[in-house]
């Protein structure tokens, strides 16, 4: 009995053998349909066709090369004109801010008759209702150029020829050479630039 038994046991094993060769078999044949089909899709070059694709290869990698350097000089080109036109723009605002800053010192110093009227006349003025509304009119003018940038050139000390100007010179006094002894018209700057020089009295 058991031999019979192992007799069922190997003819139940032997097809399914067979099945998984048949399987192997199949999936064997399917890889060489689809390398054959691989095959069949690549193209066959002769000699003189490498050569001329080659040749195209080269020549449009010369081109890509031509082309990179073209864009990378027109970068350049383009940032050399952005600094180029921000330095414009920075000169253009330096001249038009000094422009308006001539104007002004312009202006001013065409008031500066003016202001020495003022100071001429309260000098022998007497003290009324109408020299003090001069006076204060005066000095609203005075704060107005103010506001303007103007300042008065400092007059004391030593004689400064970028600051002053000698009209006399003092032989009694007893001070050192060179030291401003009186001032006998006020001179001003406006943002930093002396407009008129203070006219001076000097030790000699």
């Amino acid at each position: 009995m058991a031999k019979d038994k192992e007799k069922k046991n190997a003819k139940t094993a032997q097809p399914a053998e067979q099945t998984a060769a048949e399987e192997v078999k199949t999936e064997q044949a399917e890889a060489e349909a689809e390398a054959a089909e691989v095959v069949e899709d690549c193209v066959t070059f002769t000699k003189e066709e490498f050569e001329q694709a080659k040749a195209e290869i080269e020549k449009l990698r010369e081109q890509t090369e031509k082309s990179k350097k073209a864009a990378d000089e027109a970068i350049l080109d383009a940032q050399r004109l952005q600094a180029e036109f921000a330095n414009f723009r920075k000169r253009n605002a330096s001249i038009r801010a000094d422009s308006i800053d001539d104007g002004i010192r312009d202006t001013i110093k065409n008031l500066l008759p003016v202001l020495d009227n003022f100071e001429r006349a309260f000098m022998n003025a007497e003290d009324t209702p109408f020299a003090r509304g001069m006076e204060q009119i005066q000095k609203q003018l005075v704060a107005a150029l103010e506001k303007c940038g103007m300042e008065e050139v400092e007059a004391e000390g030593q004689f400064d020829p970028n600051l002053h100007e000698v009209v006399m010179q003092d032989t009694e006094s007893d001070v050192e050479s060179g030291i401003i002894t009186a001032v006998l018209q006020k001179g001003y700057r406006v943002k930093g630039r002396v407009i008129r020089h203070t006219m001076v009295k000097v030790k000699a």
